[in-house]
This record gives C-alpha cells, structure tokens and sequence, in this order.
C-alpha cells in the first residue's frame, strides 16, 4: 500500500467519526478518481432514514452525478468497514476499479468475511481487493461505537426508558 492509501484512508476515519458523532454506524468511505477526491460520505441511513443510505452507496451517487458517468472504472474507494451485499452489488455494477477497506465485517461482509462476491468469474466484473488499511483504527472506532450503544439500551432498561 502506498502513502496515497493511508492519507485516503484517513479521509475514510475522519467520515465515520462524522458519521458516530450523529449517531450513525461509524463507516465512512471517499472516492478517488485519476488521483483526485471525488466524494467522502459517511453513513446516513438514520437521517434520512433510507436502508440504502451506506456510505459506499452515497459515494457512487455522488461521484457519478460529478463526472456524468456511471462508469467509474478508475476510481478506487476507500472505505473503513468491509462492504455488505448491496454496496458490493453496486460497486460491481458500477465497475470501480479497486476497494480498500480498514476492517473486516463479520456479519454481513460481503468481499472476504461472509461471502466473496468479487470472486465469482461468472460476473462480468471483478476490481482489485486490498484490505486491512488502518485496520486496528477501524476495528476501535466501530467496537467503542457498539459498546456505548449497548450500555446505553442496558441503562435505558434499567431506568425503565
């Protein structure tokens, strides 16, 4: 990974740290296109209420608004949790060129952890994979997220809220 990588993933933290402080899941995501930032977005689903609202999703929205162009074939995403279903679904859809993500997700990750869709060669698209940039940085930030969440429904439930 070059230092391009970690200053982009960077960006990426600086999102999700947007994105908990609103009380969303802390992921966030930036888009670079031919060495240029097209878009950073964080999580927005309780917002705008929209389950579709991830940070990867918001990304290719914007940055294919920006060049007029669904095509984003030399972008490169950098994002700080492993991609679900949909947003894998999309950035295949969209034909980035590359993912780098910070941590694994365990439950609904969708390149290495639960499936690896990018591997299927039945797709008529695959991009480059790179993970565990700034992984412990990104680990930290979503485990002290969940575990404030938890203790504040377990403090809830015993104060009867």
């Amino acid at each position: 990974m070059a230092s391009q990588d970690i200053f982009y993933m960077f960006q990426a933290l600086n999102e999700a740290k947007k994105a908990q402080a609103l009380g969303e899941v802390p992921i966030g995501a930036v888009l670079v296109h031919q060495s240029q930032v097209l878009t950073r977005k964080h999580n927005q689903k309780e917002k705008t209420q929209d389950p579709t609202a991830h940070a990867e999703i918001l990304c290719l929205q914007n940055a294919s608004r920006r060049l007029g162009n669904w095509r984003l074939v030399h972008a490169t995403l950098y994002v700080t949790v492993e991609p679900c279903v949909m947003c894998v679904g999309a950035l295949l859809q969209a034909r980035v060129g590359r993912v780098v993500f910070g941590c694994r997700e365990p439950k609904m990750g969708a390149l290495r952890s639960v499936y690896q869709l990018n591997d299927n060669h039945k797709l008529n698209h695959q991009f480059l994979v790179e993970e565990g940039l700034l992984e412990e940085q990104c680990r930290s930030l979503m485990q002290s997220f969940f575990k404030q969440k938890r203790l504040t429904s377990s403090s809830n439930v015993s104060t009867g809220l």
